[in-house]
């Protein structure tokens, strides 16, 4: 496993051993959560799905009333740089860009904004492929967040304190219920089957528009799976033949088990089996050089 602190980082223009990054104290980002992330997986070294991130990053900075420092081959030029550090192998991108740091700390938005742009790798592990298959267990929680889950903002207290509470409860992750809606996982889209049908929660100010959810329904149009973009109650969640949540970090991950009951058999289904295969197909085209799925 590779020293991550000497691995180089980019900052504000520069390459640096990621040890030595800083940023100031006064960083909005640091003082309100002023800022917005996106998380790249990069499978033999390539960037998956690069350009649906940086579409993404351009709607979240537009969002909280920024441009995006850099070009989107300025964007590719930097990940190129970081992953070839490790070539070949399988990595996470980080990026962040805040709205910069200040001498003096006021809610007011600066006249005159020099962001703060930020982004390093990270080694990914392996997929464990037998773990994939044993399913995840989740819980219901209701949703405390704010009303526009649809900016990837690096503001995520509400979530992390979700994601504890799931994990002193014995769970993997937690499902968010918002006025009886199941609305998506901590950091994960929601998807049920139901009598054949794939369901996930239609794109709305109250989730985040998820790339790997965009995937899966690409890959069902593809592969002749009836899907709709829906709301989903919570009701139906305890009804579901089959539940899944999806991220750049979890891929396609199968729910065995909801607040403590099975979920239809109480391993992972028949879909999900059929998804997950096309999912890791198009990983391994990536990874001999064949663009899947990307712009």
């Amino acid at each position: 496993m590779a020293d991550r602190d000497a691995l180089i980082a980019y900052l504000n223009g520069e390459y640096l051993p990621r040890g030595e990054a800083r940023v100031p104290i006064t960083d909005r980002g640091l003082l309100f959560g002023d800022s917005v992330y996106e998380v790249v997986p990069a499978y033999g070294g390539r960037p998956f799905r690069v350009g649906h991130h940086l579409q993404r990053l351009d709607r979240s900075l537009a969002a909280i009333r920024m441009d995006n420092p850099l070009s989107h081959a300025e964007w590719r030029q930097v990940f190129d740089r970081l992953t070839g550090q490790l070539p070949g192998q399988d990595q996470s991108i980080y990026l962040q860009v805040t709205r910069g740091a200040y001498p003096k700390r006021s809610h007011v938005i600066p006249a005159e904004v020099h962001p703060t742009v930020l982004a390093f790798i990270s080694p990914k592990p392996p997929r464990d492929a037998e773990k994939a298959q044993q399913g995840i267990r989740v819980i219901t929680l209701d949703d405390i967040r704010w009303h526009r889950c649809d900016i990837k903002a690096t503001a995520l207290l509400a979530n992390v304190l979700a994601r504890a509470q799931a994990t002193e409860e014995g769970a993997d992750e937690a499902i968010l219920i918002r006025d009886g809606a199941a609305m998506e996982g901590t950091a994960s889209n929601l998807f049920v089957v139901s009598n054949g049908l794939l369901i996930t929660p239609p794109d709305s100010e109250e989730l985040l528009p998820g790339i790997t959810r965009d995937l899966v329904l690409e890959l069902a149009q593809e592969a002749g799976v009836p899907f709709a973009q829906a709301a989903i109650d919570a009701a139906d969640l305890e009804t579901a033949d089959e539940i899944w949540l999806t991220s750049s970090t979890r891929e396609v991950s199968a729910v065995v088990e909801l607040n403590g009951r099975p979920v239809g058999s109480g391993r992972p289904g028949e879909l999900w089996q059929r998804m997950d295969a096309l999912f890791q197909a198009c990983k391994e085209r990536l990874r001999q050089g064949v663009e899947c799925h990307d712009d």
